[in-house]
């Protein structure tokens, strides 16, 4: 009898063993599988999640900005835009001969700057990227015109202080006016439309603090220091072919500007005081300029025959710097304002200032500083400035 064969025994129980095996390995793998599988989707889930963090609003904001509709919107504010700043950039090249628009433009043309944020309001109500970006050159138009007088550039000291003011023919209370500018301290004293009924009551008013003083017409000067050489300007004031006729004296009554000399310690100081011609907005005739216009061409010749080294100009223009009528004027001549200020100094009307028509003009000093005064009886605002050399 044969004894039992071990080995297939032992073969069957490996067998079975690896079979185990196998199958425990099987489920291993599946189980590896599934979790990787898991893993990956947690990873790109994450990936997505952070990507809806970063970009949705960036990327949604510029594919707004591409679509082509985008940019059609508020053409009439894109259009608006432009011409704005065409006119703040090419205002010179206005024309003057109907109604003197040129000139009617450039007395207003800082309150251009009211239109920027109305015309950006607009245009982010209409979601108009063109008229966001039209909107550069009226902004870059008004800041490289005016930008400067944003900064206080004014400096401490001064040799000599000054101030001009057209005290107004309707002033109804002349005496405190005077109290008013002694008040303000200044050493030179300008004043225009003077009316014989109230040169005494100045003359009077302010003789305690000025010892020195001139009245040529309906303009004069007090000083503090000793004058010299008066003498009245002609500007042209009297027009026509009856000029010529009038008295000496009918013609000095209604003079509107003079010459000085202020003997100061560091040397002579020409001062001129004006008051050129009104201008009148009329619905037929337009911005009418005639006799100012008339009066700024004679002053301006007078002035490039003064050979003076140091000259000043005090009075009312009755017109801004921007306006091409007084280049006659400018060009020879700094505004202490632009030199020295801070902000436009707008000085009428008197209530609620929206233009600087009253001037103090030089050549040959140092402007330190340029400020308008408090409100008198008048409807202008008294302006003032120091000097050095």
């Amino acid at each position: 009898m044969s004894p039992p064969a071990p080995s297939s025994a032992a073969g069957t129980g490996t067998e079975a063993e690896t079979g185990r095996g196998a199958g425990t390995g099987a489920g291993t793998g599946a189980e590896a599988e599934a979790t990787a599988a898991t893993a990956a989707t947690a990873a790109t889930a994450a990936t997505a999640a952070t990507a809806a963090v970063r970009s949705p609003l960036p990327r949604r904001a510029f594919r707004r900005v591409l679509r082509p509709e985008v940019w059609k919107r508020g053409p009439v504010l894109t259009a608006a835009a432009l011409l704005l700043g065409l006119v703040m950039l090419l205002h010179a090249q206005i024309p003057n001969r109907a109604g003197s628009l040129g000139s009617l433009v450039e007395t207003f043309l800082p309150w251009f700057a009211v239109f920027i944020p109305v015309l950006a309001a607009g245009a982010l109500w209409r979601r108009s990227v063109s008229a966001m970006i039209a909107l550069v050159l009226p902004v870059t138009a008004w800041l490289s015109l005016f930008g400067g007088l944003l900064v206080d550039k004014s400096e401490p000291g001064g040799d000599l202080t000054v101030a001009t003011h057209n005290v107004g023919a309707d002033n109804p209370d002349p005496a405190g006016t005077a109290h008013d500018l002694v008040a303000s301290g200044v050493d030179v004293l300008a004043l225009e439309e003077i009316t014989d009924e109230d040169r005494s009551v100045y003359e009077k008013e302010l003789a305690g603090t000025y010892p020195y003083h001139t009245v040529q017409g309906t303009v004069g000067l007090w000083s503090k220091l000793p004058l010299s050489g008066t003498r009245p300007v002609d500007i042209a004031t009297d027009y026509g072919p009856l000029a010529d006729t009038k008295p000496a004296d009918v013609q000095l009554a209604g003079n509107r500007a003079l010459r000085t000399t202020v003997t100061t310690d560091q040397g002579p100081l020409v001062v001129y005081v004006a008051h050129l011609g009104s201008v009148r907005l009329n619905p037929r005739v337009g911005f009418w300029t005639d006799s100012r216009d008339r009066n700024a061409q004679a002053l301006g010749t007078v002035l490039a025959a003064d050979r003076s080294e140091r000259v000043m100009l005090l009075g009312d223009l009755n017109g801004t710097l921007d306006d091409r009528a007084l280049a006659g004027i400018t060009s020879q001549l700094d505004s202490v304002q632009d030199a020295a200020g801070d902000g436009f100094g707008f000085s009428w009307p008197a209530k609620f200032p929206v233009a600087r028509i009253d001037q103090i003009l030089v050549r040959g000093v140092e402007p330190t500083g340029s400020w308008t005064l408090p409100a008198t009886g008048s409807d202008h605002l008294p302006v003032a400035a120091g000097v050095s050399w």
